[in-house]
């Protein structure tokens, strides 16, 4: 489901909710995630079974949801694998 006010510019979503406001760039994919009002997904990024909320900004290349011991380094990650970025979190 892809909200109105959202640009997917040459991206790819499958099985997501996009709230207002989100921009998925050339080259990027977002799967099985829900994606809060605000974010930027760069290019060549893939994020995967994530929640991410308001106002984050996700590099380009970056990786979420692909390496879980990773993510638990640097986020918070539920027993069955969902990735959880809070509100203005940083992504590097």
């Amino acid at each position: 489901m892809v909200c109105p006010g959202t640009i997917i510019s040459g991206g790819e979503v499958r099985r997501s909710i996009l709230s207002p406001g989100v921009r998925v760039h050339s080259g990027a994919l977002v799967e099985g995630s829900v994606i809060q009002h605000g974010v930027d997904v760069g290019r060549h990024a893939v994020v995967r079974n994530a929640i991410i909320d308001k106002n984050v900004r996700i590099p380009e290349g970056a990786e979420i949801g692909l390496d879980l011991d990773l993510d638990r380094e640097r986020f918070v990650v539920s027993e069955g694998g969902v990735v959880v970025i809070g509100k203005g979190q940083k992504v590097e």
